[in-house]
Parts: C-alpha cells; sequence; structure tokens
C-alpha cells in the first residue's frame, strides 16, 4: 500500500520549502521510499496523490517482480514462446520450474545463486555442459520478462556470473564428438535392424529400419529431417529432394534446402510405400529408440543415432568432395562448423586416396 506525507522545511532566508515523501509498504514492511521537494504545499500535495495513483496502478511505479517459477510458467503459458521452443530447451525450462533457484524474486537474481544451483546439479551427477544449458536457457527466459510480460529480471547478473562459473569449473562446453561407427559395428547392427523390423510390430506400422539407416548415413540427414521428406519435393530427374525447415541457429524456421540424394539414396527413396504423404511416414523417436534396443544389446558402446550423420560427412570427404560440396549435402552454412564437428576421418583411408 502507497501513501504520502508532507514535512515543512525552513530555508535559510526564512521561507519554507515542502517535501513530499511516498511510502510503500507490504506486510509491514517498508518495500520502497522516495521524496521530492516544492516550494509550495500544493504542488507537494498534487505530486504525492498522482504518484501514489500510479504506484499502486502499477503503470510508472514500481518495478513489478515475480518468483522466477511463475516466470517460467508464464513462458510456458505464453503459445508464440513455447512453440518456438526446441525440445531440450523445453526440458530444462521444465526442470527448472522444480529446483530451488526458482523461488527466487526475478529482480533479486545474483551470482551466488546461480553458484549454488550449480553445485547441487553438478552434485546430482550433472556435468558442465549439461548445467550449463541451465544457466543459458534461464537467461533466455529472463531476457523476455521485460519486453513480453512487463516484468523485470536482473539479467545483468549473467555478464558476470558466466566467467565465474567456467573458472570454477561449474559450467563448460560439451567435448566434441570424434565418434564413427566400425565396419563390423554397421554390420552388427544391420544384423539386429533386420531382424527387429521383421518382428511382429506393436500396431500395423513396420519400421524399415535398415533403409531408413542406409539412408540417414548417405544423405547425411538427422532423423527428424528423415522422417519429415515429402514425396512432392522428390526430384526425380536431378535425385534431389528439398528438406524442409532445416536445422540453422540464426534461423528457426523456412529454412528449406534442396539436397542431393547420392548412391543408393535415391533407390532407397523411391522403393518406399507411396500412399503417403511421406516418404519415411514414422515417429524419428520411434526409430532412434529401435535404434537404442538394437545397440544395446549388442553391447555397443557410446554410439549414437546422429553419429551416423558424422559418418556420412567423413565419407564423403574420404571420397575427394570439396568441404563446400559436402555442405551441400548436410546443410551447413557455417563450414568450420562442418569440419570441426562432422569430420572424423580415418587415417589409413588416405592411402586408397593416394593410390587413386
Amino acid at each position: 500500500m502507497a501513501s504520502f506525507t508532507i514535512e515543512k522545511r525552513a530555508k535559510a532566508n526564512g521561507d519554507f520549502s515542502y517535501r513530499c515523501k511516498i511510502v510503500v509498504k507490504k506486510n509491514n514492511k517498508i518495500i520502497h521510499r522516495e521524496s521530492k521537494t516544492f516550494r509550495k504545499k500544493e504542488l507537494a500535495r498534487t505530486f504525492g496523490k498522482k504518484r501514489v495513483s500510479e504506484i499502486e496502478s502499477d503503470d510508472l511505479g514500481i518495478k513489478k517482480t515475480i518468483p522466477l517459477s511463475k516466470l517460467l510458467d508464464m513462458y510456458i503459458e505464453d503459445k508464440h514462446l513455447w512453440d518456438k521452443t526446441g525440445r531440450t530447451k523445453r526440458y530444462v525450462i521444465q526442470m527448472l520450474r522444480d529446483c530451488e533457484i526458482a523461488k527466487i524474486q526475478s529482480n533479486k537474481l545474483k551470482t551466488s545463486d546461480l553458484i549454488e544451483h550449480c553445485k547441487i546439479r553438478q552434485a546430482a551427477g550433472a556435468k558442465p555442459a549439461t548445467v550449463y544449458h541451465d544457466v543459458s536457457y534461464l537467461r533466455a527466459v529472463m531476457k523476455k520478462a521485460h519486453p513480453v510480460f512487463d516484468i523485470e529480471a536482473n539479467t545483468i547478473i549473467f555478464e558476470e556470473a558466466l566467467p565465474t562459473l567456467i573458472d570454477m569449473g561449474l559450467i563448460g562446453k560439451s567435448d566434441k564428438r570424434t565418434r564413427r561407427p566400425t565396419q563390423v559395428e554397421l554390420e552388427k547392427l544391420r544384423e539386429g535392424l533386420e531382424i527387429r523390423q521383421n518382428q511382429k510390430p506393436n500396431g500395423n506400422v513396420r519400421i524399415p529400419f535398415l533403409d531408413i539407416l542406409e539412408f540417414s548415413i548417405l544423405t547425411c540427414m538427422r532423423i527428424g529431417e528423415v522422417c519429415k521428406l515429402r514425396w512432392e519435393d522428390l526430384n526425380r530427374e536431378h535425385k534431389t529432394i528439398i528438406v524442409r525447415d532445416r536445422k540453422d541457429p540464426r534461423k528457426k524456421e523456412g529454412n528449406h534446402m534442396i539436397a542431393p540424394l547420392l548412391g543408393e539414396s535415391f533407390n532407397i527413396a523411391i522403393k518406399q510405400p507411396s500412399d503417403k504423404d511421406l516418404i519415411f511416414p514414422y515417429n524419428p523417436r520411434s526409430v532412434s529408440a529401435g535404434f537404442q534396443r538394437v545397440r544395446n544389446d549388442l553391447g555397443i558402446e557410446d554410439l549414437r543415432y546422429h553419429d551416423l550423420r558424422r559418418e556420412g560427412a567423413s565419407r564423403l570427404f574420404e571420397q575427394g568432395y570439396s568441404i563446400e560440396e559436402v555442405a551441400q549435402v548436410t546443410g551447413h552454412r557455417n563450414l568450420n562448423i562442418l569440419w570441426q564437428v562432422y569430420t572424423q576421418l580415418f587415417p589409413h583411408k588416405l592411402h586408397d586416396k593416394f593410390n587413386q
């Protein structure tokens, strides 16, 4: 509740001034003070009435703040924000709602609060790269607080906190993956996936795991991209296809690219049933889950479905394709990322190229 009082003060020359003092209380505690001095009492009284009205209507009054848990909920409930949020970011935001840090007011967050949160997460087994997502996505939500919800959030604290968290080893970037499947592992996977796809499916959908495996390697596509390919986007004459909404950190939607279907990938595509709009009308999670089960049953360690994308790109480099040509297949705009992250050449393959 806001209120004001007028204080009469004598000047050295014998005149008087009038100070209007504004006080805001919440639960019998003063949470805000301000004052302004006028030469006439009526001016001070007019200011006091106006200022109290502004504060109580929250238009130009005290900065509005809420617990971070409430801010996270507001972010989730805003479909314009949530619908454009990726799966990993969604998971982290929902997880943060149940953490101790979510109890802090949006404009009261301190570096020490972030340090404590990171220590708790690390003690629970989270690695620095995982904890970095917590901090990064919390900052992203807080940056939306004022422009979207008219909520004050202390985002400036991250400029101080991030270097400190890195120095303490609490957050960090993930190590660059270099894993490629060996030929022996690929043969075992093919055998295991063939058995799995021939088993009686749960329902009427039988997933062609073998075709999707080979197609993924040959095209270097993400499994989500494979399962969104449309018959209408296939150019049979040029053996190309439009890959819709390809992942790009600078552009979330509409990033369509024409990709070549090299080698047997074109034949794999056209032999699929064409009674649906999609060439591979399957849930990408079901495909990767089937792959993971077969991989685990075979005892193959530290191999992810996404590593097939690196396998495909590395094969193209080993066959003599330039980095610009490989980027046409993988869809990379940044050639440095393509070279550093998606390339892991087998040294012995260089002999083959030298002999050619």
